[in-house]
């Protein structure tokens, strides 16, 4: 079973890197190889909006020759694909959105005149993410353009895990946040194996 993680924080000792290390410490116990890629330290730059990816309904086949094409590998390659990101304006972080953008085009090949197929069609998709708002107020715009994300290009949302930051005069972490992080790497795999991906 392997997981690829796309990590859209800049900060490595922030707080979505701290909600994300007990899931990916559950998942080692749980024999899932997770890849884990920091998005801020790969060359990934904006989709173009020029179709040509469309014309190769094999492979992700973008123009632009940087970072995407491993990542794209990865997603494909992978079981379940996990965004991590703090969020920033009510959505995810620049580099993550990058990626979201080239991957909707190079792996959906509707876009150049003819219904080709979605690349990435029935592939589960979740992710973990860390807000300064309560999480309904600050996550939920996020959740629902992922939701839309993943029906567009065919994937299956399974779920989300939110928490807040309450400011700096209280640690983000705490016991309750670590369990939360753990349960739901076990609830994943969970799901997983009833839909028959394990």
């Amino acid at each position: 079973m392997k997981y690829t993680v796309l990590m859209g924080s800049p900060h490595p000792q922030g707080n979505t890197a701290a909600l994300l290390n007990p899931f990916l410490d559950e998942c080692k116990k749980l024999n899932i190889d997770c890849q884990v890629t920091w998005l801020y330290n790969q060359d990934i730059k904006p989709c173009l909006g020029c179709q040509g990816c469309q014309k190769n309904w094999e492979e992700f086949a973008c123009v632009q020759k940087d970072g995407m094409e491993e990542i794209a590998q990865a997603v494909r390659a992978s079981d379940l694909l996990i965004l991590a990101t703090p969020i920033y304006s009510w959505y995810c972080t620049a580099p993550m959105k990058s990626v979201l953008d080239r991957l909707i085009y190079g792996m959906c090949k509707y876009y150049g005149g003819e219904k080709g197929p979605a690349l990435l069609e029935n592939k589960p998709a979740a992710s973990i993410v860390t807000c300064g708002y309560r999480t309904e107020k600050g996550c939920d715009l996020w959740e629902e353009g992922l939701k839309r994300w993943c029906k567009h290009t065919n994937m299956r949302y399974i779920g989300m895990l939110a928490r807040r930051d309450l400011g700096p005069k209280q640690p983000f972490m705490d016991p309750e946040k670590e369990e939360a992080a753990r349960d739901f790497a076990q609830a994943l795999r969970i799901k997983l194996r009833l839909e028959g991906v394990l």
